[in-house]
C-alpha cells in the first residue's frame, strides 16, 4: 500500500511539473507574441511580460517606461538571430543585456553590406575614435583597404601593437573577445605636405569649380562665374595647375583683351571677379598653394594590399582642421569624386574595394551651396556601385543632411548627452532614426558608458537588424599616439613617399597666358607699326598727290596763259589784218 501511495505521489508531481512546463511555455509564447507585435508597431510593450494571474492585481494598459536593464529577456534571442549571418562578417562587439555584457551574443557587420555606408556618432569622449580604429583594424585584417582622417593624430598608434594592461585584459575577457596585440600596415598622408606624411596634391582643373567654390566660400552667383571661367580655360586647353594659374585666367578675362573672349557665352562683372581674386589670395595666404600642384595623387594608391594579405590603412593627418576646415573637408569630397571617376562598376561584391571614414563630417556641410549638397548626395548614392563604402563620423546624426542620412545603412550611436533643451531635442530626433524596438532609447543613449553604443545595420538582404545595445571590442593596436620619431621613420620608408614628396611646376595656364599675352602684345605692336607705316605712306601719297595737283594746276594756268597769249596775238594780228584790209579797201592800196 505504501508503494502505491508513493507511486501515486510521484505521478501527481510529474503531472504538476508537466503542467508548470506547459504554463511556462504558454507564458513565453505570449511574451514573444506581444514583443513581435510591439516591434511591428501595433501595441506598446512593457518591460516584462507575464501570463495572467487571477490572484495578482490588474496591470495598467498604459505603456511602462523601459530602463536600460529591464528589456525583455526574449529580445536577446531576437538580437542573436538578427546578427547571425551565413556570409563573411566583421565582429565588433558583444551584446549588453540588463546592463551586463553577454559574451555569447556577438554583434557583427556583414562585409558585403559595408558599401551601403554608415554613421558613427556620439558626444565627445564617448569612444568614437576607438570605434573608428576598431573598424579600420578589422577591415584591414580581412583585406579591405581603409581610408581614415586623423584629426588629432590619435590614430598613429595603429603602427604599434597594443599593450595588454590588467584593465584591458579584464574587459576583453568579460566580453568574450580573443584579444591579441597587433600592429597594422599604415600609410600616412598629409594635404600638400603640411605635416608628417606623403603629400596628397591635385590640380585646380581636376579639383573643379563646384568644390573650389565651397573652399572659397562663394555664393551661387560667384560660383556660376567660376564655372564660366573653368569652361573657358578647358575650351582653350589651359591647364589650371595651381591657384596662381586660376588668378592669371581671372585677371586675363577681366582685362581689355580678355573680355571679348567671353562675349558669346556670357561674362563676369568686375565686382564678382574681384571677390574671386580676393578669396584666392586669402586661400594662398593660408597655405592653400601647397594643396594644388603636381604630381597629382593617384587614388588607386589607396587600394593597396600588404605582403601578408592585410589591406593598407591610409591615414590622412589634418593638423590644422579648425584653420582650414572648409579646404580639408572639401578635399575629402574630391577624393571620393575621383574614386567614382576612376574605379569600375563592381555590382554586389563579397566585400568593398575601399571603405572611407570621414571624421568631423559636419564640416563638409557647413555653408554648403545647394549645388554642392546635390553633388555630395549624388556621390554617396552612386559610389557604392564602385565598391566604396563611406562612414561619416560626427557628434550627432543631425549634423548630416537628411538626404545623405537616408543613404546610411549602418548606425553606431555612442552616448548622447541631454544637458540642454537643444540636446534633448537632438536626442529625440536621433531616436526617430532607429527602427521600432522595445527599448527606450531616450533613456538608453544618455546612460551608455565609454565604448558602448546602440547599433543597427542592414543584413545581407538589405533589411534593418534589431536595435542592439553593444559593448564594443577593444582594438588590437596601440590606442594612442605613436612616437613621432617612429611615425616619421615609417613615412620615409613608404614606397609612395619618394614618388610624391617633391612638387613640380610644369607649363600651365600662367605660362601659356603669359606667352599668349606676349604674342598679343607683339601682334598689337606689329599692327601699330603697320598702321604707322600705312599712315606715313598715306601722307607721302597725299603730299605727292597735292604736288601733282599743284603742278597740274600750275601747268593749267600756264596753258591758260599761253592760250590767252595766243588768243591775244591772234586777235591783234586779226585786228591788224582787218585794219589793213579795211584800209586797203578804203584807199585801194595793199601793204606788203
Amino acid at each position: 500500500m505504501t508503494n502505491q501511495n508513493e507511486a501515486e505521489l510521484a505521478r501527481l508531481k510529474a503531472a504538476a511539473l508537466a503542467a508548470e512546463a506547459v504554463a511556462a511555455e504558454a507564458r513565453a509564447a505570449a511574451a514573444k507574441a506581444e514583443l513581435e507585435a510591439a516591434m511591428a508597431g501595433s501595441t506598446p510593450v512593457s518591460p516584462t511580460t507575464e501570463a495572467p494571474n487571477e490572484s495578482a492585481p490588474a496591470k495598467s494598459d498604459a505603456p511602462q517606461p523601459l530602463e536600460q536593464a529591464s528589456f525583455p529577456d526574449e529580445y536577446s534571442g531576437i538580437v542573436s538571430d538578427g546578427y547571425t549571418f551565413s556570409t563573411p562578417v566583421l565582429t565588433i562587439g558583444s551584446y549588453l543585456r540588463d546592463g551586463e555584457v553577454d559574451p555569447n551574443i556577438r554583434i557583427s557587420l556583414p562585409l558585403a553590406m559595408l558599401n551601403r555606408h554608415g554613421l558613427v556618432a556620439g558626444a565627445t569622449g564617448t569612444g568614437k575614435t576607438r570605434t573608428l580604429q576598431l573598424l579600420a583594424e578589422g577591415m584591414s585584417d580581412v583585406g579591405i583597404p581603409v581610408f581614415i582622417t586623423d584629426i588629432k593624430g590619435d590614430l598613429t598608434g595603429l603602427i604599434e601593437a597594443g599593450t595588454p594592461t590588467e584593465k584591458l585584459l579584464a574587459r576583453v575577457s568579460q566580453q568574450g573577445q580573443d584579444w591579441k596585440p597587433s600592429s597594422h600596415p599604415v600609410d600616412f598622408f598629409t594635404l600638400g605636405g603640411q605635416g608628417t606624411g606623403t603629400p596628397i596634391r591635385t590640380t585646380v582643373s581636376d579639383f573643379g569649380p563646384i568644390l573650389l567654390a565651397k573652399v572659397l566660400g562663394l555664393n551661387e552667383t560667384q560660383e556660376s562665374a567660376l564655372l564660366l571661367i573653368f569652361h573657358w580655360a578647358d575650351t582653350n586647353r589651359l591647364a589650371l595647375i595651381d591657384l596662381g594659374d586660376l588668378k592669371s585666367v581671372v585677371t586675363y578675362l577681366t582685362s581689355t583683351d580678355g573680355k571679348s573672349q567671353l562675349a558669346e557665352i556670357g561674362g563676369i562683372s568686375a565686382t564678382t571677379a574681384g571677390v574671386i581674386l580676393r578669396e584666392i589670395s586669402e586661400l594662398q595666404s593660408q597655405g592653400g598653394d601647397s594643396f594644388f600642384g603636381e604630381p597629382a595623387f593617384n587614388v588607386n594608391d589607396f587600394l593597396r594590399i600588404d605582403t601578408d594579405g592585410r589591406a593598407v590603412i591610409s591615414s590622412l593627418e589634418l593638423p590644422d582642421i579648425q584653420g582650414q576646415s572648409s579646404l580639408f573637408s572639401t578635399f575629402i569630397m574630391w577624393l571620393l569624386a575621383e574614386l567614382f571617376q576612376v574605379l569600375p562598376e563592381v555590382g554586389d561584391a563579397d566585400k568593398p574595394k575601399l571603405v572611407f571614414f570621414f571624421d568631423e563630417a559636419h564640416l563638409l556641410f557647413t555653408d554648403a551651396t545647394p549645388e554642392f549638397l546635390k553633388q555630395v548626395v549624388q556621390t554617396v548614392r552612386l559610389i557604392r556601385s564602385k565598391g566604396v563604402g563611406i562612414f561619416f563620423v560626427t557628434q550627432s546624426p543631425k549634423d548630416i543632411p537628411d538626404d545623405v542620412l537616408a543613404q546610411l545603412g549602418a548606425k553606431i550611436q555612442h552616448a548622447l548627452r541631454a544637458h540642454t533643451p537643444n540636446d534633448a531635442k537632438a536626442l529625440r530626433e536621433t531616436v526617430k532614426t532607429y527602427p521600432t524596438s522595445p527599448l527606450d532609447l531616450e533613456k538608453l543613449l544618455p546612460s551608455l558608458g565609454t565604448g558602448e553604443a546602440i547599433i543597427t545595420l542592414l543584413d545581407p538582404k538589405g533589411r534593418p537588424t534589431p536595435v542592439a545595445p553593444v559593448r564594443l571590442w577593444a582594438p588590437s593596436a596601440n590606442m594612442g599616439m605613436a612616437d613621432p620619431a617612429t611615425v616619421n621613420s615609417h613615412v620615409h620608408a613608404s614606397p609612395l613617399f619618394e614618388r610624391y614628396k617633391n612638387a613640380v611646376n610644369p607649363e600651365s595656364a600662367t605660362e601659356l597666358l603669359e606667352a599668349r599675352i606676349a604674342q598679343e602684345a607683339a601682334q598689337r605692336t606689329s599692327l601699330k607699326e603697320l598702321e604707322e607705316q600705312v599712315e606715313a605712306e598715306k601722307k607721302v601719297a597725299e603730299a605727292e598727290q597735292r604736288r601733282l595737283e599743284r603742278e597740274a594746276a600750275a601747268e593749267q594756268k600756264r596753258a591758260e596763259r599761253r592760250r590767252d597769249s595766243l588768243v591775244d596775238s591772234i586777235m591783234r594780228t586779226a585786228g591788224r589784218t582787218i585794219t589793213r584790209e579795211i584800209t586797203r579797201s578804203l584807199f585801194g592800196t595793199r601793204r606788203r
